[in-house]
């Protein structure tokens, strides 16, 4: 049955305009600062606002005497309609790369990545040199995502980022909708200091992002690693700490290629935990050249 035949009336499309009022409107958090970035009057982006929930049959934004924040119905259509303007943006650069006679295969526009810190650093540079040698007119743009809370993942799904560079596996999952291949899988290691007599009797040393990892069960059944813990800020500043001896800390590999000599890493065993890292993207990104360029040497650099 459609919904026609329910006598529901179905939602009128948004106009790129309108799409453009509402990612706006919940970058800037107001309906007066929108209008100056729009070039527009305050009146008109109220009126696209009301406009836009009428034809979506939902509220997008509590308004306050401090300005405008998304509803959850909001973070889901402003996530859309970023995510509907870049396809726009694609499409432009793709039909214009079909049209070069010279070279008709080559890529150019931006290229935009989220990925958490480590594999910002180290997995991403050798695969973007290797994807901007074949495209010079492609410029990859990436963004340094804490693996907290939505994360990597949650940046695509905002329509943010093209392509995530994320932790898969994990407890809290992705996002709907969104696509996912997994890359590497990167084994922990015991880090401490250089020459220490017993390190795991040292305290333990561990950062934010750390705390949500699925590897969590596995610390849990070991009965050596003490309850205590020494926070820092991320992976990098552990390592620092634990070269100043302060601690000890259990690290995936990515993590563990920033080692100076001042620390020692040993391995864990076979049974030792692992840490899934993996590329998440949408299906409408996925079908775009610049991402599946990206996604081969993703996989070419990881096999």
């Amino acid at each position: 049955m459609t919904l026609i035949e329910r006598g529901e009336a179905p939602v009128a499309e948004l106009l790129p305009q309108e799409l453009r009022v509402l990612v706006a409107v919940a970058e800037s958090g107001g309906f007066s600062s929108a209008a100056v970035s729009l070039g527009l009057t305050q009146s008109a982006v109220s009126h696209s606002v009301r406009g836009s929930e009428a034809k979506l049959g939902a509220v997008l934004f509590e308004r306050g005497r401090t300005g405008a924040s998304p509803t959850p119905a909001g973070e889901r259509a402003v996530g859309h309609a970023r995510r509907i303007l870049r396809l726009y943006e694609v499409m432009g650069s793709e039909a214009r790369g079909a049209g070069r006679a010279a070279d008709p295969a080559a890529l150019d526009g931006v290229l935009r990545i989220a990925a958490f810190r480590s594999a910002a650093l180290h997995l991403l540079p050798p695969v973007l040199e290797r994807l901007t040698a074949r495209h010079p007119g492609l410029r990859p743009e990436v963004r340094v995502v804490r693996e907290l809370g939505a994360g990597a993942a949650g940046e695509v799904a905002a329509g943010r980022a093209d392509l995530g560079i994320a932790t898969l596996g994990v407890a809290r999952g992705l996002p709907p909708g969104l696509l996912s291949g997994m890359l590497v899988e990167e084994a922990y290691a015991l880090v401490h200091p250089a020459g220490h007599p017993d390190p795991r009797a040292l305290p333990l040393m561990d950062w934010d992002e750390n705390c949500g990892s699925h590897t969590r069960t596995w610390w849990l059944a070991q009965d050596w690693i003490p309850r205590a813990t020494v926070k820092a800020e991320d992976d990098a500043m552990v390592l620092t700490m634990v070269g100043r001896g302060l601690g000890m800390a259990i690290m995936p590999e990515l993590s563990l290629r920033e080692v100076t000599g001042a620390v020692e890493v040993t391995g864990l065993g076979p049974q030792g935990p692992v840490r899934r890292v993996g590329y998440v993207t949408t299906p409408e990104s996925a079908a775009t050249l610049a991402v599946r360029a990206l996604i081969r040497e993703l996989r070419t650099a990881s096999g």
